[in-house]
């Protein structure tokens, strides 16, 4: 049976989906980029997200860019051309809402110039900003335990704003952006904020790295550093679907970086955050690997406009070696199955956060635990109350997989108990619910960039 449902679930992921046919291009005498993409490219461009496939296929669905006419169909290959491709200009694009397919070929770097000059922190910094002056002036010992203030702090937002310009991608509604064989952004994060109707695929994100981390002393009993760029943000959008990418930090993981004022360094935030009232994601088939921060449901405990917001689905990812927020979770009925979870002791914190009056569901999920990690370090409670959790299995080092009920295995070691259920059911899956011992077969197949034919 569990060879049924595996086969069953590679059928359903590779098929493609039915929907509008690849518009035929126009011939002018004229070679266009886009005219030379193959057909199971332009077929994949003007995918919808199937019937049923989580949250962002409730009502209309999500539909991305499919009903592109033939002239916003475009290829590109810098970060210039993706933002002409886009509208024309980095600022004002969020509100263009024309649909548009948009295919990336080969790296596209936000920390590229204009005129394809390669960029680096310095050339962002406001020129009152140097990281060893910001060391100096706010090194606790010098300084105290309270928030940066002053010159040296302003001229440090000043540079965040210079390089938010730069690296910083705004995309607008019914887009479908979509990697070609190895295609790879980095250095950059795509802002979907109010982007409604948008879809992205088959790409690499690597390094969004911040030039310009804030220190925060009053985070934790430590302090932390903190950073602002995500790979993707979802933010104030509705139907996003996200699907077959990889994230990573590339050659600069924040293992990497030194400790200053006694805490890690950290240049990177997540991967795929979700907040600012935006709802109906889903977050499919996607590989996380070796990043610490992953995915950030609502980003604030205020009681407010997020209520009844916040609705994702994540099916069919692999989180590979990577430390929290996996996911991290306020207010939103979240649906989390059929995930591959191969999860290390360095440094790992916990997988899935139950925060304020949160609503997850994990269901047949498989966690495959290295020495140091335990069933009971799989969830933990941000201030919430209850999670219902079912079907899922773990492999602890060599042993063999077995079922485990992450609620009571929590319970049994914390204070106080989490509640089994979180007061929902989800409605919205499509195809077969696999039994958690067959999810490492089908997610290490099909997650992942370079994972769909093209």
């Amino acid at each position: 049976m569990w060879k049924q449902a595996v086969g069953a679930a590679l059928i359903m992921t590779l098929v493609a989906t039915p929907g509008s046919a690849p518009a035929a291009p126009a011939r002018d005498g004229t070679v266009d980029a886009a005219d030379t993409l193959s057909w199971a490219a332009r077929h994949l461009g003007r995918q919808a997200l199937p019937a049923g496939d989580g949250w962002a296929a409730e009502g209309p669905g999500t539909t991305g860019g499919s009903a592109a006419a033939p002239d916003e169909v475009h290829v590109v290959t810098s970060r210039a051309e993706l933002v002409a491709a886009l509208g024309g200009d980095n600022t004002t694009n969020r509100g263009n809402a024309t649909p548009k397919i948009i295919y990336v070929e080969g790296e596209v770097d936000g920390f590229e110039g204009p005129d394809g000059t390669p960029l680096d922190c310095a050339d962002l910094a406001d020129p009152e900003y140097s990281l060893a002056a910001y060391l100096a002036a706010y090194d606790p010992a010098v300084w105290g335990r309270v928030a940066p203030s002053g010159p040296l702090e302003a001229a440090r937002v000043r540079s965040v704003t210079n390089q938010t310009r730069q690296t910083q991608i705004n995309v607008g509604p019914n887009t479908t952006i979509v990697g070609l064989g190895g295609a790879r952004l980095t250095g950059m994060t795509l802002m979907l904020d109010g982007a409604h109707n948008t879809i992205v695929r088959n790409l690499t994100f690597d390094d969004a790295r911040d030039c310009f981390p804030a220190w925060s002393p009053t985070d934790g009993a430590a302090g932390n550093w903190n950073s602002q760029y995500d790979q993707i943000s979802v933010r104030r959008s509705e139907h996003v679907w996200i699907d077959h990418n990889t994230f990573t930090d590339g050659d600069n993981p924040d293992s990497a970086q030194p400790l200053r004022f006694g805490r890690p360094y950290q240049v990177h935030d997540g991967s795929v955050d979700v907040t600012h009232t935006a709802s109906l994601v889903t977050v499919s088939h996607n590989r996380f690997v070796g990043r610490d921060k992953v995915m950030l449901i609502g980003s604030s405990n205020t009681v407010g406009p997020d209520v009844g917001r916040l609705k994702v689905s994540l099916h069919h990812n692999l989180f590979d070696g990577v430390l929290q927020r996996l996911p991290r979770v306020r207010f939103g009925q979240v649906d989390v199955w059929n995930n591959h979870y191969r999860l290390t002791g360095d440094g790992f914190e916990y997988a899935i956060g139950v925060g304020v009056q949160s609503a997850v569901v994990a269901e047949n999920n498989f966690f495959g635990l290295a020495a140091g990690v335990a069933a009971d370090d799989l969830l933990y409670d941000w201030g919430g109350t209850a999670v219902t959790t079912r079907g899922n299995w773990v492999r602890s080092g060599g042993d063999r997989p077995r079922p485990v009920d992450l609620v009571a295995a929590y319970n049994a070691t914390h204070e106080p108990d989490l509640a089994p259920h979180a007061g929902w059911a989800p409605t919205l899956r499509r195809g077969p619910v696999l039994p958690a011992p067959a999810v490492p077969a089908v997610v290490g197949a099909l997650a992942g960039a370079d994972r769909l034919p093209l």
